[in-house]
C-alpha cells in the first residue's frame, strides 16, 4: 500500500514534471505561435470564423476554445466568431467552411486520422488549419508527450495563447493604435505604436512569460496543496467504492473542464478503471430551460436536486470562487451531506470563505486562463491518484 506521504510526493512531482515539458515545448513553439496568431488575425479581419472539433475528451477542447473566442474574459475585448462542430464535424464542416475560416482539429497524443482528413478537406477550401496534434496543416505540431492528460493540458495552454495573442495583432495598427487592454497581457509591449517587424519577436517573448506564470503557480500548488489533492482523491475514491457518483458543474471554460473531468472518469485512458460521473454542464436543454423559466442561478441546483442521492460527490469549478449558480449547488450539496469539492481561483472567493467545500483547491491567481490551465493539471492528477488508489 502506498502511504499518504509517498502519494503527496508523487503529486508534487507530477505538477513539476508538467512544468518541465511545457517549458521545453513552448520555448520551441513560441515563434511559430506568434506567426500563426498574426495570420489568424488577418483572417478574422477579413470575416473568417474559427471552427473547432474533436472526439471524446478532445471535443471539450473545441468547446473551450469556442467559448474563449466568443466570450472573452477581458472586458472590452472583441467577441470573435467561433463554433464547436464536434457533434457532427465532417458534414458540418463540408456545409459551412469558407476560404477565410480557421479550422482547428483536436485529438489524442498520437493524433486522429478522422480529424486529419477533415483538416485536409478544409485546407483544400483555402481555410487555415491547425492540427493539434498532427504533421500536415498550416500549423501542425506533434505532441511532446504520450501522456493523454499532460498532452491535453499543453493543448489548453496553446489555444489560450492563440486567443490572447490574436487580440494583440487585432489591436495593433500601423497608424498608431496600441495594444489597448491587452497590454497587461504582454509586458514587452508598450502603449505606443510598435514597429511591425518587432511585434512578432516581442509577442513570442511574452508567450514565454505566460509559461513562466504557469510554472510559478504549479510550483506553488505543489508546495502548498499536494497533500490536499491526495486527500481529495482519497475522499472521492472512498465515496465511489461505497456506490457514490461524481456530479460536476461549472460555467464557460469551467463547464468544459467539468465535461472533460467527467469524460476522463467514464471513458478513461487505457488501463484505467471507469468511475461513474456526470457533468451537469453537458445538459444544454436543462440549462436553458431552467435559466429561461426560473433563472441562471439555479441551473445546477435544479439538476442536482433531481439527480443526486446520499453518498454522491458534488464538484464545483469556479475561477472566481463566487459564481452564484455554483454557490447555490454547493449549498444544496451541503444540506444533503454530500462530499463537496471545489476548484477555485483568486483567493477562493465566497465558496472558500463560507466553507462550502469539504475539499477546496485554490489556484492563487487573478487571471482566468492561467487559473484554468493549472486547474486542469489539478483535476487530471486527482484522476491519476484515484487510479493509483484503485490498484492498491
Amino acid at each position: 500500500m502506498i502511504g499518504e506521504s509517498a502519494l503527496t510526493q508523487h503529486v508534487a512531482h507530477q505538477l513539476l514534471e508538467r512544468n518541465r515539458i511545457a517549458n521545453a515545448f513552448f520555448s520551441e513553439e513560441a515563434g511559430r505561435l506568434a506567426i500563426a496568431c498574426r495570420d489568424m488575425a488577418d483572417r478574422f479581419l477579413r470575416g473568417g470564423r474559427l471552427l473547432a472539433f474533436g472526439c471524446g475528451p478532445y471535443a471539450t477542447d473545441a468547446q473551450h476554445v469556442s467559448v474563449e473566442f466568443v466570450h472573452p474574459v477581458i472586458v472590452g475585448k472583441k467577441a470573435l466568431p467561433a463554433l464547436d462542430l464536434s457533434l457532427l464535424y465532417k458534414p458540418w464542416l463540408e456545409a459551412i467552411v469558407c476560404r477565410d475560416d480557421i479550422v482547428m482539429g483536436f485529438g489524442p497524443p498520437e493524433g486522429d486520422p478522422g480529424v486529419w482528413r477533415a483538416l485536409e478537406f478544409a485546407r483544400a477550401r483555402h481555410a487555415m488549419t491547425f492540427a493539434l496534434p498532427g504533421q500536415d496543416a498550416d500549423y501542425a505540431v506533434p505532441s511532446p508527450t504520450s501522456h493523454p492528460f499532460i498532452h491535453q493540458e499543453l493543448t489548453e495552454m496553446l489555444y489560450h495563447t492563440l486567443w490572447e495573442t490574436v487580440h494583440v495583432f487585432l489591436e495593433h495598427r500601423p497608424m498608431g493604435l496600441d495594444t489597448g487592454d491587452a497590454g497587461f497581457l504582454y509586458p514587452f509591449l508598450g502603449s505606443q505604436e510598435q514597429p511591425t517587424e518587432n511585434l512578432l519577436g516581442e509577442v513570442a517573448a511574452s508567450i514565454a512569460l505566460k509559461v513562466q506564470d504557469d510554472e510559478r503557480l504549479r510550483a506553488q500548488v505543489a508546495a502548498e496543496q499536494s497533500e490536499a489533492m491526495v486527500q481529495t482523491a482519497q475522499a472521492i475514491w472512498q465515496a465511489v467504492q461505497s456506490g457514490g457518483r461524481l456530479f460536476l458543474f461549472g460555467n464557460g471554460g469551467s463547464a468544459t473542464d467539468a465535461n472533460d473531468w467527467a469524460i476522463d472518469c467514464v471513458s478513461p485512458p487505457e488501463g484505467y478503471q471507469p468511475v461513474p460521473a456526470v457533468s451537469l454542464a453537458l445538459e444544454p436543454a436543462n440549462i436553458t430551460a431552467v435559466a429561461n423559466d426560473v433563472g441562471v442561478e439555479v441551473v445546477f441546483l435544479r439538476q442536482l436536486i433531481a439527480q443526486v442521492r446520499p453518498g454522491d460527490v458534488a464538484i464545483g469549478i469556479s475561477t472566481s470562487g463566487g459564481s452564484r449558480n455554483i454557490v447555490a449547488a454547493l449549498e444544496e450539496a451541503r444540506k444533503r451531506k454530500l462530499v463537496t469539492v471545489a476548484l477555485l481561483g483568486y483567493d477562493g472567493g465566497e465558496i472558500l470563505r463560507r466553507g462550502l467545500a469539504d475539499f477546496p483547491l485554490t489556484v492563487p491567481s487573478d487571471y482566468i486562463p492561467r487559473i484554468q490551465e493549472v486547474q486542469a493539471s489539478i483535476y487530471h492528477i486527482i484522476r491519476e491518484t484515484m487510479e493509483t488508489l484503485a490498484r492498491e
